[in-house]
């Protein structure tokens, strides 16, 4: 029996060619001591984040979101719905007075709603309302989506293990050491 697609272990099946391999093989006579694993890897990590991120920004556009109305969106419901401004603040790195005018914007469009605090009258507290909600999972709905469409290409298995190289890498990209020659 001849084999086939279907019957070939995944490392039998010859690799499909993306627009990165072009821009290795561009790229490699160029520079000769260039890694083409790294610069691969590297450059498949970029291109990805772009492609992400242009879904995000075309799911704010679908749910008539701002850039900035989805981040505080985001962050309220990130403490479970409700939040201090002061808390909004830290958690954007905004001043108090941008978070202010920020929420004004959203409780007019019936997005949050800011009440007296049940414990201290003189504070207020930010709620997400149920159209807030609901416009706000909208967006990260499309994002998830294309997020598990691109990662079911991998196996249970395969994704946690790119997830646990991933954390390696960012450990490294988050530690104090310099900067190391890309061709030592």
């Amino acid at each position: 029996m001849e084999p086939t697609e279907a019957t070939d272990p995944p490392e039998a099946t010859p690799a499909r060619r993306d627009w990165t391999d072009g821009h290795v093989a561009r790229w490699q006579p160029v520079l000769p001591g260039l890694d083409p694993v790294v610069e691969g890897a590297v450059t498949r990590m970029k291109k990805l984040s772009v492609h992400l991120r242009r879904v995000r920004e075309q799911s704010l556009v679908d749910f008539d979101l701002e850039r900035h109305e989805f981040d505080t969106l985001h962050k309220i419901a990130g403490r479970g719905g409700s939040a201090a401004p002061s808390e909004l603040a830290q958690d954007l790195d905004l001043a108090p007075a941008s978070v202010s005018g920020r929420l004004e914007a959203l409780e007019k469009r019936g997005f949050v709603r800011r009440t007296p605090s049940t414990t201290d009258r003189r504070r207020v507290v930010v709620e997400l309302t149920g159209t807030g909600r609901e416009t706000w999972l909208g967006a990260m709905d499309v994002l998830g989506g294309e997020e598990y469409r691109l990662l079911g290409v991998l196996t249970p298995e395969e994704r946690n293990l790119l997830n646990d190289m991933l954390r390696r890498v960012m450990i490294e990209a988050e530690s104090t050491e310099p900067p190391h020659s890309w061709h030592g």
